[in-house]
């Protein structure tokens, strides 16, 4: 559920933040490794990515790789 318009944006960013982004680089494909169907792994990168936006909205901070 949830707001489609939204929902397919963020997915869009996780895909290109999944082939820029180290740190969540390592996580999709540790959940890939482990036996998650890449669409899964790829849904819980979303999740972490959105967690990250939220904090940094929150923190009013820049975004940092860690």
């Amino acid at each position: 559920g949830g707001r489609a318009t939204v929902r397919a944006v963020l997915f869009m960013a996780t895909l290109v933040a999944c082939r820029h982004n180290p740190v969540l680089k390592a996580f999709r494909d540790r959940l890939v490794a482990s036996g998650k169907s890449k669409i899964v792994a790829t849904v819980a990168a979303m999740r972490k990515l959105l967690t990250i936006l939220n904090a940094i909205i929150r923190d009013q901070k820049a975004w940092q790789n860690a």
